[in-house]
């Protein structure tokens, strides 16, 4: 491939050749992506000569991967200066011409045609860019082979099997030769290039530049002498047979290459570096550039001796030197030893090194950006390492203090509701005595104990409940239920507080009598409606509306509920579903709460696969919408809604229980109510007591020390005296199998642990009412 800065001066060419070669570029003007083409013929004749004179014949194409321009005058073989008129004889008519692909020449000439007339308006140089490039290599290569074609000729063919054309006989050889030289400089720098594209093997690509150079230049010895600047990594291009290097020295010979075995090596040898830079501004003249051509050592450094002695030992008879700079810097020196004879460098000689040292430039800043990426990439997997480690470590820690949270929620609830549930059992066994016994002071106190009891009880179990969602251990109890059954009883259980609240209640369903019935888990779904509406009515102003709608179809329930509230600014909507937040974080807020409801109901809805959206302007309202898919495979439900309106029927119960305060409870609650009760310690006489007292139920404690209850329970379905008679389960929270095992049993419901003593005489309120 010919150099996008190189000349082809061949001086003649016959006119069969030269207007192949400017077809040629006519072709290539035509294939090139905006090629444009500029030639002699389009500017015409020029009669003043102030204008700035233009060859006889030109052809300039410009595009943005090739450039050339082609100048030619037309001689007579005795060069007389003239044109050949049609009938003369076009073998024996010459052009003097010459090829440049220059980017600089190039844009000279575009200057002068600027300045001729006629030129200046054509169509192509209005559109000629302002800045040329370099010719793209791949194209100058298949320009090249075509023109190799064209100047061929018998007497110096390039490639077999090519037709001569007619060169005149006085320059036929030089120009071969020539260009022949040329065409392998080319070769070899593209392979170099190749090479260079192919590989980050730096020590690869310097070793085998050497030994390829100094085969094209048949030199002696070729050798690469790398500087050790601080901004060289010396390590980077060293060769694995050079030695150390000491502290010293400011350079060392890096690479070599030697024609045969009797031509030494210089490889391991040392000199002080001041005998390579005898002036303190040669250094600054190979950053520059300067290329050093020596064709007799001896009388060049017969006043360096230092120098003198390093190269008659290595047998040096004439040198070439041509600098490698990278980044600005002078980071070697290309060397080509001729140790047998002298030898005089021609000036393409010379330029050939210099284009080679900065083809080895390349390769280096290649390789040391390489080399830098390659050390970034290292630094920074070990940061990403470190930094997942940390993460991981980071990632147990909160696992570990989320475990510790639940299980302190849990001990902590379970230690608070037991008690609890005395206070509240107690307080309710006194309230439904006579009110005889206590006068109307007494009875608001058992009543403010209650209430408040009861409202630590609530804030208790949703701590509780949070946790288990959190922490993944909360399971769907899945039964079928009614819609429209569910939004009527949560208005129900609100209705007294919207009432002290001056706040109206509505209720829109839009239920289809066939999508009534759904699936899911109707103690969690009336939670996350309660939690909803009372939260509505908390900030709903005194006159204000609260809307519960609630929407289904084939596959989904979608329930709303609108207010004439308060209004949420934007910017604290983020707050709204987190823990232990509200808007109003005040000490003296007007609005009271632990901030857990709604982030327990996003929690359920989550549970259930849904999803809670919120819509809000301030002093307006807000709308809060769940999204509820429905489930498909509902399981049998064994718990019932405690707030159904339910007139408890009087007769016996028969209590198993041994935690002696978790009885005393059940037992006052149900003789309040008007049940009596027959408490029993132990289960071994169970069966024999209850076939004699024949009670309308049984509560039994899973838990018993003497005898397995549900084996108990068993007996009583299987005896049938006693299959009739509803059987209660108290299940231990702790003991998930406990549930599975009393039901399989065939107990009718049950109840976790602690007992409240209002749910007992619910539950079995509502059994009496199923038998009747």
């Amino acid at each position: 491939m010919l150099s996008s800065e190189a000349s082809v001066a061949i001086d003649l060419l016959s006119t069969i050749p030269f207007h192949q070669l400017r077809s040629l570029l006519q072709q290539m003007a035509q294939t090139m992506e905006m090629g444009l083409l500029i030639q002699s013929e389009d500017i015409g004749q020029v009669l003043d000569d102030s204008v700035t004179r233009l060859p006889s014949y030109f052809t300039l194409v410009l595009s943005r991967s090739f450039n050339a321009l082609l100048q030619g005058e037309e001689i007579q073989p005795d060069g007389a200066r003239g044109k050949a008129t049609q009938g003369g004889n076009r073998e024996t008519t010459y052009y003097r011409f010459q090829l440049t692909f220059d980017p600089e020449a190039i844009a000279a000439f575009l200057k002068t045609l600027t300045l001729h007339p006629t030129a200046s308006r054509h169509p192509a140089l209005q559109q000629a860019p302002k800045t040329l490039c370099p010719n793209h290599p791949r194209v100058q290569s298949e320009f090249t082979q075509r023109l190799i074609q064209i100047l061929a000729t018998d007497a110096g063919m390039i490639a077999p099997g090519i037709n001569a054309v007619p060169v005149h006989p006085a320059f036929r050889q030089p120009a071969a030769a020539a260009l022949r030289e040329q065409i392998e400089q080319e070769r070899l720098l593209n392979k170099l290039m190749t090479q260079v594209r192919q590989s980050l093997e730096l020590p690869f690509i310097l070793q085998t530049a050497v030994e390829q150079v100094r085969q094209f230049l048949q030199v002696d010895r070729m050798l690469i002498y790398q500087l050790l600047e601080p901004s060289t990594n010396a390590a980077l291009a060293r060769s694995p047979q050079a030695k150390p290097v000491s502290p010293q020295q400011l350079g060392f010979i890096a690479y070599e290459a030697i024609a045969s075995e009797q031509i030494p090596s210089v490889l391991n040898l040392t000199t002080h570096d001041e005998c390579f830079f005898q002036k303190a501004d040669k250094r600054e003249l190979y950053r520059q550039g300067y290329t050093l051509a020596i064709a007799d050592i001896e009388k060049q450094y017969a006043r360096i001796p230092c120098l003198m002695d390093f190269l008659q030992t290595a047998q040096v008879r004439s040198k070439l030197v041509a600098p490698i700079v990278v980044g600005g810097d002078l980071w070697g020196l290309l060397i080509a030893h001729q140790c047998q004879t002298q030898r005089h460098w021609k000036d393409s000689e010379q330029k050939f090194l210099q284009r080679i040292g900065e083809h080895l430039a390349i390769a280096i800043s290649q390789a040391q950006l390489y080399a830098e990426i390659q050390q970034q990439k290292q630094t920074l997997e070990q940061r990403v390492i470190e930094r997942t480690q940390e993460l991981h470590d980071t990632l147990l820690a909160a696992q570990a203090a989320s475990r510790a949270k639940s299980d302190f929620l849990a001990a902590v609830s379970h230690e608070l509701r037991t008690p609890l549930t005395h206070v509240i059992g107690m307080s309710s066994t006194l309230l439904r005595w006579s009110t005889s016994d206590f006068d109307e002071r007494q009875r608001r106190f058992l009543q403010i104990i209650r209430d408040s009891g009861e409202h630590l009880m609530e804030l208790i179990n949703d701590m509780l409940e949070l946790s288990q969602l959190e922490s993944g251990k909360a399971v769907l109890n899945l039964s079928e239920f009614s819609l429209s059954h569910l939004a009527q009883q949560c208005l129900k259980v609100v209705q007294d507080r919207a009432i002290a609240a001056s706040i109206t209640l509505e209720l829109d369903l839009q239920v289809h009598p066939q999508y009534d019935q759904v699936t899911a888990d109707p103690r969690r779904v009336r939670q996350i409606l309660l939690n909803l509406l009372s939260n509505a009515i908390k900030f709903t102003p005194s006159g204000g509306t609260v809307m519960l709608r609630v929407f289904a179809s084939t596959d989904s329930v979608i329930f709303q509920v609108k207010d004439t509230g308060i209004g949420i600014p934007e910017q604290q909507r983020s707050l709204l579903f987190q823990k232990f937040q509200q808007l109003d974080s005040s000490y003296h807020r007007q609005y009271e709460g632990t901030g857990l409801g709604l982030a327990m109901t996003k929690q359920l809805v989550e549970l259930h696969g849904g999803r809670i959206d919120v819509e809000s302007t301030v002093g307006v309202g807000s709308v809060f919408t769940v999204h509820l898919p429905l489930l498909e495979t509902p399981t049998p439900a064994h718990s019932g809604n405690p707030d159904i309106a339910l007139t408890p029927t009087l007769g016996r119960v028969m209590l198993i229980e041994n935690h002696e305060e978790s009885a005393n409870v059940i037992c006052d609650i149900l003789n309040a109510a008007g049940y009596q009760l027959v408490w029993l310690l132990e289960g071994s006489m169970a069966m024999t007591q209850i076939e004699i007292l024949q009670p309308i139920a049984v509560v039994i404690s899973t838990r018993l020390p003497d005898i397995d209850s549900y084996t108990i329970i068993h007996q009583l379905r299987q005896n049938p005296v006693t299959k009739k008679i509803k059987v209660i389960a108290l299940i231990d929270p702790n003991a998930p199998d406990d549930l599975e095992r009393c039901l399989t049993a065939g107990a009718n419901t049950y109840l976790n642990k602690p007992i409240r003593p209002d749910q007992v005489l619910y539950q079995l309120s509502r059994l009496m009412k199923e038998e009747g």
